[in-house]
């Protein structure tokens, strides 16, 4: 069963959704913009502001981040391929076939076919837990989801390894150089000290329901549907893994690796700036500690570097202001683009701490290159016709790992006296 490319009608519809998405955004800011600026106002001659005018700040705030999620999720949908194209039918009849048996497994529970592909293909495709991997067009499928819906995915790099273990190199002290003449003696150098990080790929798994009554209709692409069901249940798991996992059975989050004083800086910790206010931006100059977060960070990694925080830390700073007035907080300059905050794009991760004492609700650095996530080649489905009947539950699992890969390219923001 294939799905048809969508038409020129359905494209044109798409593009109208996502035009009319930005445009309420854009309108949602200027308002807010000029709500705030009211407020200031009001602060500068009365010096306070005016009740009404906070709750009405308040207000539009809210709509700019319901405006934004509207966005995000429309072009998200937009994003999504169709599974099961006849073009890739045609270039592997191998694949074709695994997905007419995978099909015939998940809809009747016939696995003769799967089981007859593996002998064929001479590989274990089934573990000691049972269940049969998923074709490559619906695991490719999850992970374009996945890395659409989880923003710490998005931004870092993704290895895919055939084991359930990923180990890297690296130098803690590089090898001794220096300058000689053109026909100087070389004097022997110090060889480099090596040490080496690891990525376990953890298990994570969503058992999504369906009806017979479904998987009996042919209409339905069971590909779609299964990855549909899955990817918000994987996406949300792996963003808080990723932002805030102690690394037991799961991935180990960058705000959960240790961290020290940026001038005390060394290899296994994050550095941090202190805003020099518990729990609170500095009264004075609140964006200063910001430009010293910006610049705690090398140039080499300044400049592919992001900010992430959550989106009420985002909402605090969406009212700072520079010394001409201009705000530092900029939305999108056009649908698909994120929002800058001093030229550098924000990323908005809901799993991000909230401001309080003591914690690190804001990250900045080059994510590429400092964080590190790690996929088990094979999504796994077993089906369970029995334990929730008259629902057939399918096991899914996948495994994946995470954590630091470079100290040096991720910096936070500590909202503590030091």
């Amino acid at each position: 069963m294939t799905l048809q490319s969508p038409a020129p009608e359905t494209k044109s519809a798409a593009s109208s959704d996502v035009a009319a998405a930005f445009d309420d955004f854009a309108r949602t800011f200027d308002a807010f913009r000029a709500a705030n600026d009211e407020r200031l106002a009001e602060i500068e001659t009365r010096l306070s502001a005016d009740v009404v005018s906070e709750e009405k700040l308040a207000r539009i705030d809210a709509a700019l981040d319901d405006a934004k999620r509207r966005l995000d999720r429309v072009q998200i949908e937009r994003s999504r391929p169709a599974l099961g194209a006849p073009s890739e039918a045609g270039r592997d009849a191998g694949l074709a076939e695994h997905k007419a048996a995978f099909d015939l497994y998940v809809r009747a529970g016939e696995a003769s076919g799967l089981k007859r592909l593996e002998e064929k293909a001479l590989s274990a495709g089934s573990g000691p837990d049972g269940g049969y991997l998923v074709p490559g067009t619906v695991e490719k499928e999850v992970l374009t989801r996945l890395a659409n819906l989880s923003p710490i995915r998005a931004i870092s790099s993704v290895r895919t390894i055939s084991t359930g273990l990923y180990k890297r190199a690296f130098s803690t002290a590089g090898p001794a150089s220096g300058w000689v003449g053109e026909t100087a003696s070389r004097p022997q150098t110090a060889s480099p000290n090596l040490a080496e990080l690891a990525f376990p790929a953890m298990e994570l798994y969503a058992m999504p329901a369906a009806t017979q009554t479904l998987l009996d209709d042919a209409v339905v692409d069971i590909d779609a549907w299964l990855a549909a069901e899955v990817e918000t249940v994987f996406a949300e798991q792996e963003g808080l893994a990723f932002v805030r996992g102690d690394g037991v059975n799961k991935p180990k989050g960058f705000v959960a690796a240790p961290a020290v004083a940026e001038a005390s800086w060394s290899w296994g910790n994050l550095g941090y700036v202190a805003t020099g206010a518990a729990g609170a931006f500095p009264a004075e100059g609140p964006a200063d500690v910001l430009i010293d977060l910006i610049y705690a960070l090398k140039a080499g990694y300044r400049q592919n570097a992001v900010f992430v925080m959550n989106r009420k830390t985002q909402s605090a700073m969406r009212k700072f202001r520079d010394d001409t007035g201009a705000y530092m907080w900029q939305p999108p300059a056009a649908a698909g683009q994120p929002a800058t905050f001093m030229g550098f794009p924000v990323v908005e991760a809901e799993d991000m701490p909230d401001i309080a004492a003591n914690a690190f609700p804001i990250a900045f650095g080059d994510f590429r290159r400092g964080y590190l996530v790690v996929d088990r080649a094979g999504i796994r489905v077993l089906r369970d016709p029995y334990s929730a009947k008259p629902y057939v539950l399918f096991y899914t699992t996948k495994r994946v790992g995470g954590g630091v890969q470079d100290y040096a390219a991720i910096k936070l923001l500590k909202f503590a006296a030091s």
